[in-house]
């Protein structure tokens, strides 16, 4: 019976260390510091931006809208003055799905509207993001 009582005890000495080194080890895994998250976080942001801004020249965007200037279309910081002040979303009418509220000239509300419908029609739901957080950036 000594013998019994001693191997449990010694099983549950052993099992209980053997748990308490995992659970270390675990809380080791899940312990991330916060600058890494943020470090990541912003490394993300800017990948978006840097693709807002690929996919902006891609798609022919720069042609008609550049960073300060209005060349056939309003300058970037105007469409953000704009979208700010009016709480816009600028994803939504690239989708087609609001009505213009920068220039609502009908002649150029026509011109972007062909635009939408040849080059940013087919962007995916985080290209379109991109494209806005890119121009969101432009200060």
């Amino acid at each position: 019976m000594k013998k019994s009582v001693l191997v449990l005890g010694l099983a549950a000495v052993i099992f209980t260390s053997c748990g308490e080194k995992k659970k270390e080890e675990v809380k080791k895994e899940v312990e991330t510091p916060v600058e890494t998250v943020k470090e990541e976080v912003k490394e993300a942001v800017v990948d978006n931006i840097e693709l807002g801004k690929q996919l902006f020249t891609d798609k022919t965007c720069a042609t008609c809208h550049q960073a300060d200037a209005k060349v056939i279309g309003p300058s970037i910081k105007d469409i953000n003055k704009i979208y700010a002040e009016q709480n816009g979303n600028i994803v939504t009418f690239l989708k087609g799905e609001s009505a213009a509220i920068v220039d609502t000239d009908p002649g150029q509300v026509a011109i972007m509207k062909a635009n939408l419908d040849g080059f940013v029609k087919d962007l995916s739901g985080d290209e379109l993001a991109a494209l806005a957080a890119y121009m969101r950036s432009v200060k």
